[in-house]
């Protein structure tokens, strides 16, 4: 559950949540990880089985928990994630890991303790960017939350299925929030679900934003102190996480089974 924290105005304002329990942690993530899912399949970012994102255990955290692999973003439930050991093997859970998933994402958490979640999906607009190999330029606010804070993995081999791929993905990614996979697509981070999805989400939407600027004529960015500035101000962590909270209320008003 959601804890508020007052402001010397009294003011309400949300914080992300602490947990009496492992067991609390756990299910608070896979139920997170549930509503991100479907949040991606209402944006449109689910394309036959493609894309995945997980959750490292509180617990166990050489393990992660994904989607499963071939079952459709907006009907996946809590109760249907499976757990997975940076070896491949699946530890709970009756469905198979998407070889991809298991590649891109071990590696990814192996590199970056930090890292609670990691999210990948073959979005229109990334795939679009991805095949310029090039990053997001600080055009708009929105865009700024990425501003010296993601990267460009300028090789592409085909479907990732090899250890030593993932771990160049996450040499890449660095200590970055996000990561352009060349001729692929987007991938984020954060240290908790809510804020990976939540930069997966924006940027998709910055990267249409570039495309369609670019397209139209000659974009202009903002300045370099001006794109800091405006870092600070909407791409920090608990940025990440806020404005997650709103699509998360929604998506559990509609389809309150997720959190089954």
């Amino acid at each position: 559950m959601t804890e508020f924290a007052q402001t010397r105005e009294g003011i309400e304002v949300p914080t992300p949540p602490k947990f009496d329990s492992v067991d609390d942690e756990r299910q608070h993530r896979k139920q997170r990880l549930a509503a991100a899912l479907r949040l991606f399949s209402q944006c449109g970012f689910d394309e036959g089985v493609a894309g995945h994102i997980t959750a490292r255990d509180p617990e166990m955290t050489d393990h992660f928990w994904v989607n499963p692999f071939g079952m459709h973003f907006s009907m996946i439930k809590a109760s249907d994630l499976i757990l997975v050991n940076h070896d491949g093997e699946i530890v709970e859970g009756n469905r198979p890991v998407n070889r991809a998933a298991f590649v891109i994402h071990s590696q990814v958490h192996a590199a970056r303790p930090d890292v609670v979640a990691a999210a990948h999906a073959h979005s229109v607009y990334g795939k679009a960017l991805s095949s310029l190999r090039r990053g997001l330029d600080p055009l708009t606010q929105d865009a700024c939350a990425f501003y010296d804070d993601h990267s460009v993995f300028d090789d592409f081999t085909g479907v990732v299925a090899e250890l030593e791929e993932g771990r160049r993905i996450g040499v890449a990614l660095g200590q970055n929030k996000a990561v352009v996979l060349a001729n692929h697509g987007l991938l984020t981070v954060g240290h908790t679900v809510d804020s990976a999805a939540w930069w997966f989400i924006t940027m998709e939407r910055s990267s249409q934003a570039q495309l369609v600027a670019m397209a139209a004529g000659d974009p202009k960015p903002l300045d370099a102190a001006t794109a800091k500035l405006t870092y600070d101000q909407v791409g920090l962590e608990y940025a990440g996480w806020f404005q997650f909270q709103p699509l998360y209320q929604r998506i559990v008003a509609s389809q309150p089974d997720l959190l089954d």
